[in-house]
């Protein structure tokens, strides 16, 4: 055994990856100390603390960090109406800085010097992990074993890794008929890497699409949130079940929407790193609530400030794409967009159906809609004449730009 280097706290997730990073850490000379996220994920909690012990681990962290997930990280995105290259809705890049925090404060607490993650050398995740460590502990070191040539050259794929853990007595659950990589929180589940980087290969994996429900989701004041709107009631109108604190809602609304298959997409993005990668996503909660409250918010929000904000929006989710959550850009935008939350209070009824979301209504005390001004059978207090000048003064700009296109094409054909 190597000299001792000090404590590391590794973000461990009991996988194949972590279990054989453990081992290896130890072989370098750290103390090992564990720490495991609940972050809504299905897993045996007991049995992960058992095995991290068996390994080797000092001690062992597990911490329920589930409602701090939905109530500071998710229900901004939902703010922001977050979404990546117009498709993703970042579940992976939400809980990270989330696990960094809890991680950073595990080795505060513990006086480590180093926390180590195992994320790859080829991902987004080793950049958040880190810059959120970075930023929340300035002083803190990081061991990445899948950026160290000892460790990559030694390990040059998951063959070797499999050796490894036969070697030292390490159980992992990858097998040949699961030959691909999954995360799971609470905002979704993302399938990657093995047969699934060929783009060409069909996903088979099942997902559920069964009869209709009827939702009803609330969005006004919430007392655990009070500087912004967030989702604050959800009622099944087939059943009169209501769910009402941020993690139940967030839950129950995984679970319907989840039997739909709401929220699956099958998408290449581009990394941080520079390289394009293929994703498949489960994020049924985070889809049902990005529409309720799309709708809500355009029903509510003046047409400028919503025209700004959603430029806000695109800088937020790609700073928050990127692992840039506790940069002070990324605060700033977080107290502009829930600013700009303050009107967006109401009820959207919809419903979910063989993948899809359909709005089926709104109603809001701060509505800006005016049944009265738009309705076609009602003049209202509306003067359709003034609608002359205001074309006029509009074709304007359109009729010089074209006199003068015309005078071009008139001189060139000369």
């Amino acid at each position: 055994m190597a000299q001792s280097k000090g404590t590391v706290v590794l973000a461990y997730s009991g996988g194949l990856d972590t279990s054989c990073i453990l081992v290896w850490l130890k072989e370098q000379g750290y103390d090992v100390i564990t720490y495991l996220a609940n972050i809504g994920q299905k897993e045996d909690f007991e049995a992960a603390r058992k095995k991290a012990l068996a390994l080797g681990a000092k001690k062992v962290y597990i911490e329920d960090v589930s409602r701090e997930f939905v109530e500071r990280f998710i229900w901004p995105a939902v703010q922001a109406n977050a979404l990546y290259e117009d498709r993703y809705l970042l579940g992976t890049a939400l809980a990270r800085p989330c696990i960094a925090r809890g991680l950073v404060g595990i080795a505060q607490r513990e006086g480590a010097q180093y926390i180590a993650h195992g994320a790859t050398g080829k991902g987004n995740d080793q950049v958040r992990f880190e810059l959120s460590c970075y930023a929340l502990c300035p002083k803190i070191k990081v061991v990445a074993p899948w950026r160290l040539p000892e460790f990559y050259q030694r390990f040059p794929g998951r063959r070797e890794l499999m050796d490894y853990a036969k070697k030292h007595g390490i159980p992992v659950p990858v097998t040949p008929q699961t030959p691909w990589s999954m995360d799971e929180n609470l905002m979704h589940i993302s399938y990657e890497a093995g047969i699934l980087e060929n783009p060409k290969v069909i996903d088979h994996g099942s997902h559920g699409a069964g009869g209709v429900s009827c939702i009803r989701s609330l969005i006004g004041n919430f007392t655990a949130a009070p500087s912004g709107r967030v989702p604050v009631k959800v009622t099944n109108t087939g059943d009169g079940a209501t769910r009402s604190s941020a993690l139940e809602l967030f839950v129950y609304l995984n679970d319907i929407a989840g039997k739909h298959g709401v929220g699956r997409i099958d998408i290449v993005e581009n990394r941080f790193v520079g390289m394009k990668s293929r994703g498949i996503y489960e994020t049924p909660a985070g889809t049902i609530l990005y529409h309720a409250h799309l709708d809500i918010e355009a029903f509510t929000m003046d047409r400028e400030v919503r025209k700004i904000k959603q430029g806000l929006s695109l800088k937020f989710s790609e700073l928050v794409y990127n692992g840039f959550w506790h940069s002070p850009e990324c605060e700033f935008l977080r107290e502009c967009i829930a600013r700009s939350q303050e009107p967006v209070v109401g009820t959207v009824r919809l419903s979910v159906f063989k993948g899809h979301v359909y709005i089926l209504g709104r109603e809001s005390p701060r509505s800006l809609y005016n049944e009265e001004l738009v309705s076609m059978n009602v003049q209202g207090d509306y003067e359709p004449a003034d609608a002359t000048g205001f074309i006029n003064i509009n074709s304007l700009r359109l009729k010089e730009y074209h006199r003068l296109q015309s005078k071009v094409t008139v001189k060139q054909d000369e």
